[in-house]
């Protein structure tokens, strides 16, 4: 392959103000879109050397063969024109959403004549207004219920109101009293249309000025003895108030916002967006993201805000944005936000307070969704056939990897080394069979991973293995027993032996350890890989396939080959790869923590009258082991029922550790 490409432009050819570029391919589709303060220095990145490019940035400059830009008049309208064309020409390798679910919506149709309440998945209602998106269905329906017993305003439907007003007969849900439009006889056209206006400015978040309003006509009410009326007005208030109690106030009432989680990784973004009006969550709305290219988490954020905003109407757009990051553009962004709304926007980072306690409420949310989205991909059985086949053809196998074990290596500045071994058969996780070992002495990961690998390839298909299925002294992983807290390293090295001189025959309850696998899956790149194969060819296993997935650009390697493998992105078998390291991670750092935690807990229980009680006060107060290991002894003396005495033996004790 030419390390240029020939259609690079000219030097000087491209100008320096910004605009935006496309790249089209030989059938002239569009493939990437991209906007650019200065268009010569962002194109020039696409064509540096192409071996300096990430793996898919060069997929996609070599796949194109023109590239073309349009120089407009600021940054704001290269924001609009890349929307525009995005939206346009759907190209592949831009960032694409995949909403989790088509979400129901409250919607309130003002361009009728008689606006009606509806719950729909339709967002190209003309004239509408909406409300949330909602997670259920029935909490729009519940919604409606009771907000209609404030705000009588129309629910049928356009046949049932045509029919109403043309015979004078109220609708059916008139006459069972869940209809409280012009057709149900009560109200004027221009009441109710009064009535819908309310009922709009109360879910946009005008809720305490309709409680004042309520209290003080109900109150007015049974003073002047009219206590039917009264009685109606309190009806109206509970029912104002079983609506709020299903959105608690989680900022102040005055708060009007839309709050971005994002959790994200090489392939894949998970995001989270909160709507939030007069102070309250009002609709939440789940977004799974595919990254073609790699693009960083501001350019993700700006991304994100193009897509929410660049159809809504000024109602939907918020007077603040809070995002974790900010994009580089996020001055022309606030401004093209302004233009869009006719008022003040602010795009910003909550650093602190019930903000960013919200904010991280929604990043936390997104985590947990790219794992479920992730989690998904492997669970289903086509996907999984696929990923399982796709795996065998990438990695030139004989035969499908129908049980794959995945190591990774963790420790803390040297220190504490264990290691993960987890399992995945028919590509769902065997967690009965994960594993933990523990490294004594190591010089490095690679060579902790050698010694790792050498334990448990002397188990391979030995028919004296222990009955339970575990080698001597390592750890069994069955997360659902809690047995994978423990952390041993190798027992007894004769514990083998002995089973052989008094075999007894017992049923085994669990698969022997003893079970081959068809893969082996390293967490790391080319130097974890030497070191399994080497594991591999000295325990005399060289049948047994081997690959290392490198974190940084997703990269397969495998032993003796100079480049790695680049699976597709949408590949199946990379989405198994990456659950299988990430899971093989979780449980090293789990089983690694517990271990220090089980550490502090035995030297701390080695202090003379320090008991369980107040071992667990001690690090419940400080927080964390570091803290507690830097404290003095006037600081711990703080801690009631502990004593000078006692903190001077605890604060010599940590520092001897």
């Amino acid at each position: 392959m030419a390390n240029a490409l020939p259609y690079k432009p000219k030097p000087g050819e491209i100008p320096t103000q910004p605009g935006v570029y496309r790249f089209r391919d030989a059938d002239g589709r569009v493939l990437y879109v991209g906007k650019a303060k200065n268009l010569r220095a962002r194109l020039s990145n696409y064509f540096a050397p192409l071996h300096t490019l990430h793996e898919r940035t060069r997929r996609m400059v070599t796949t194109a063969t023109s590239v073309e830009w349009t120089v407009v008049g600021s940054d704001v309208e290269s924001l609009q024109l890349e929307y525009m064309w995005i939206q346009e020409f759907s190209p592949p390798f831009n960032v694409r959403y995949k909403d989790d679910k088509s979400y129901p919506y409250l919607a309130i149709t003002l361009a009728d004549e008689a606006p009606r309440v509806i719950v729909t998945r339709n967002r190209r209602i003309p004239g509408a207004r909406y409300f949330g998106p909602y997670p259920k269905i029935w909490a729009v329906h519940d919604t409606i219920d009771l907000m209609i017993k404030v705000f009588p305003i129309r629910t049928c439907s356009d046949a049932s109101y045509k029919k109403a007003m043309a015979t004078g007969r109220p609708c059916f849900p008139g006459q069972i009293g869940r209809c409280g439009g012009p057709c149900s006889m009560k109200v004027t056209i221009e009441e109710h249309r009064a009535i819908v206006n309310d009922f709009v400015s109360f879910m946009a978040g005008g809720d305490a000025r309709f409680t004042r309003e309520l209290t003080s006509r109900m109150r007015e009410a049974s003073a002047a003895m009219d206590y039917e009326s009264a009685a109606m007005y309190r009806d109206r208030l509970h029912a104002i108030d079983a609506v709020l109690s299903r959105s608690a106030l989680v900022l102040s009432d005055d708060t009007d916002a839309d709050l971005f989680g994002i959790a994200e990784d090489e392939l894949s973004a998970a995001v989270q967006h909160f709507v939030v009006r007069g102070g309250r969550v009002r609709g939440v709305r789940a977004t799974t993201i595919d990254k073609e290219l790699d693009i960083s988490g501001a350019d993700l954020v700006d991304q994100v805000i193009q897509r929410t905003y660049g159809g809504a109407t000024p109602a939907e757009i918020p007077r603040q944005v809070l995002v974790p990051t900010l994009p580089d553009d996020a001055a022309e962004l606030e401004l093209w936000l302004q233009e869009r709304r006719g008022k003040r926007v602010s795009l910003q980072i909550a650093q602190r307070g019930p903000k960013a306690d919200l904010l991280r409420t929604a990043t936390l949310n997104a985590q947990q969704a790219l794992l479920l989205h992730k989690t998904r991909r492997t669970s289903d059985y086509t996907a999984r056939t696929k990923a399982l086949t796709d795996l065998q053809t990438a990695l030139d196998l004989d035969e499908a990897p129908l049980r794959i074990e995945c190591y990774d290596v963790s420790h803390l500045s040297g220190t504490n080394v264990v290691a993960s071994m987890v399992v995945f058969e028919d590509g769902l996780p065997r967690k009965d069979q994960y594993r933990s070992f523990g490294v004594p002495e190591t010089t490095d990961d690679t060579d902790s991973l050698y010694q790792v690998l050498m334990r448990r390839l002397a188990h391979v298909d030995r028919d004296d293995a222990v009955a339970d299925g575990d080698p001597p002294g390592d750890t069994r992983g069955d997360e659902s027993s809690g047995a994978a807290a423990s952390g041993a390293s190798d027992g007894d090295p004769d514990a083998a032996s002995d089973l052989d001189e008094a075999p007894v025959v017992t049923e085994r309850k669990r698969p022997r350890f003893a079970y081959r696998p068809q893969l082996l899956v390293v967490d790391g790149g080319a130097p974890q890989v030497a070191a399994a194969a080497r594991a591999l060819e000295d325990s005399g296993h060289t049948e047994i396939a081997l690959c290392g997935i490198a974190k940084r650009l997703e990269e397969i390697w495998l032993p003796g080959e100079e480049y790695p493998v680049i699976l597709p992105r949408t590949s199946e078998a990379l989405y198994l790869l990456q659950r299988l390291r990430d899971e093989a991670h979780r449980f090293a750092i789990t089983h690694q923590r517990k271990r220090r935690k089980r550490d502090i807990t035995t030297v701390l229980g080695e202090v003379p009258g320090l008991g369980d009680a107040r071992i667990k006060a001690l690090l419940k107060h400080f927080g964390s082991v570091a803290a507690l290991s830097k404290a003095g002894a006037d600081e711990i003396t703080e801690l009631p029922g502990i004593g000078p005495k006692l903190a001077a033996a605890i604060e010599q004790r940590l520092a001897a550790r």
